[in-house]
């Protein structure tokens, strides 16, 4: 078991917070130039209109900012390479997405099979190097152990990558929402790489970790400026990586639980309301609108989730270090 870099990681994340910080407002100021304003979804809450107009993409500088903290690790491995590529590969997609919207001035991006076809294909790719660089392809599955096999490394890439993607996406639809999470969840697995082996990672994880910190004095209500799907699919993707190169991927689902239930209430609600001819399980999804709903100020729901992940992270941390004592 190797120990956290504590120093490098510390330095990272800090490195982190202060570019992200110090390039926001140039980045603001480019963007209301620009008139590269939040496009808000007609179906959403009604005091969400509020926000139309909004600076996004802001993802751009959290993770040009996250990216530079981690370069505070003198001594790249291929995984780290590979690692900062899918992020730029994520967000490029989250780009594309939202500069579609902001150009034609509608909520509406790219079309979600070509997106869920791009996101497959960054799950491939991530299978691809895992199967060629593994002594021994396979999955450690809880309960069982490892089981070896190159068709589940595959199988277990394409999931998670477009599950991870999607759902922190997802979660992006309030203040502080998704970067609140996403920066729990990203120290969370720091410690998780530094103790399988991969101090790079740890540092690469807390450095996108402390940009998110830095995105939040920004981002937290009443936001001014959006991470955009640039930031969010960016994030999902960075998640994904860590997972798949650490071997950690069921490990994801407790530590990014938060990110789980968002995306398990949209496919829940759109599978009641198709099945039952219109009837709805929940006010309005994903889950965080449902609470908004019921009479929460959506800082109220913004930490409370944030709480949450933290929770969770915690146990994540607690049954990964308990199971390679």
């Amino acid at each position: 078991m190797t120990d956290l870099p504590w120093r490098e990681a510390a330095c990272a994340g800090l490195l982190g917070v202060g570019l992200t910080v110090a390039g926001m407002p140039v980045y603001l100021g480019w963007a209301r130039n620009h008139g590269w304003g939040q496009v808000i979804r007609a179906e959403g809450p009604q005091e969400h209109r509020l926000k139309a107009g909004t600076p996004t993409m802001g993802g751009l500088v959290l993770l040009t900012a996250g990216l530079v903290a981690g370069l505070w690790w003198r001594e790249p491995s291929w995984d780290l390479l590979v690692f900062r590529l899918v992020v730029l590969l994520g967000a490029a997609l989250g780009m594309l997405d939202d500069l579609n919207k902001v150009l034609k001035r509608r909520n509406l991006g790219l079309r979600a099979r070509d997106k869920l076809f791009a996101q497959g294909l960054l799950g491939l790719g991530l299978g691809g190097w895992l199967v060629a660089t593994r002594p021994e392809p396979g999955l450690s599955v809880p309960l069982l152990g490892f089981v070896a096999g190159a068709w589940l490394v595959w199988l277990a890439a394409v999931l998670v990558t477009t599950s991870t993607m999607n759902a922190v996406n997802l979660t992006d639809g309030l203040d502080g929402l998704a970067g609140g999470t996403s920066a729990v969840a990203l120290l969370a697995f720091g410690a998780v790489s530094a103790a399988s082996g991969h101090p790079d990672l740890a540092v690469a994880a807390v450095g996108l970790a402390g940009a998110c910190l830095g995105f939040l004095w920004f981002n937290c209500f009443p936001a001014r400026v959006f991470m955009g799907d640039t930031g969010s699919l960016g994030l999902g993707t960075a998640l994904a990586a860590l997972a798949l190169l650490t071997g950690t991927e069921f490990l994801l689902v407790l530590i990014g639980g938060v990110f789980v239930a968002e995306a398990a209430s949209v496919i829940l609600q759109v599978a009641w309301f198709k099945s039952t001819g219109g009837r709805r399980i929940l006010r309005m999804s994903p889950l965080h609108h449902h609470f908004e709903l019921g009479g929460l100020h959506e800082v109220q729901v913004t930490v409370r989730f944030i709480l949450v992940g933290v929770i969770l992270a915690v146990a994540g941390l607690l049954a990964h270090l308990g199971g390679i004592r």
